[in-house]
């Protein structure tokens, strides 16, 4: 196991220090999880199609309740409905 301690910046950014950060790319992407006091970083690159398919679509469905409990949304038709759900 390697560990190494970084620092977060006034804007919120850890930068991954030099001997942790093989096989890390520019552009790579993680699925950050934080229990408690605990965050563990999980390159989506190394995960299943599938499950990065499903965590979009829970960050969509998240900030859609968001929109909803702030009175963000409009009324539309069955038919208008479909067709900007089948452009996503």
């Amino acid at each position: 196991m390697e560990f190494a301690i970084a620092k977060v910046s006034t804007k919120g950014q850890i930068v991954i220090p030099n001997p942790l950060r093989r096989n890390i790319h520019t552009g790579d992407e993680f699925l950050i999880v934080k229990d408690d006091n605990r965050m563990i970083l999980k390159n989506v690159k190394d995960m299943a199609k599938d499950l990065k398919d499903d965590l979009i679509f829970a960050e969509r469905v998240e900030k859609a309740w968001r929109d909803y409990d702030k009175g963000r949304f409009v009324t539309k038709s069955k038919d208008d409905f479909l067709k900007e759900l089948r452009a996503c």
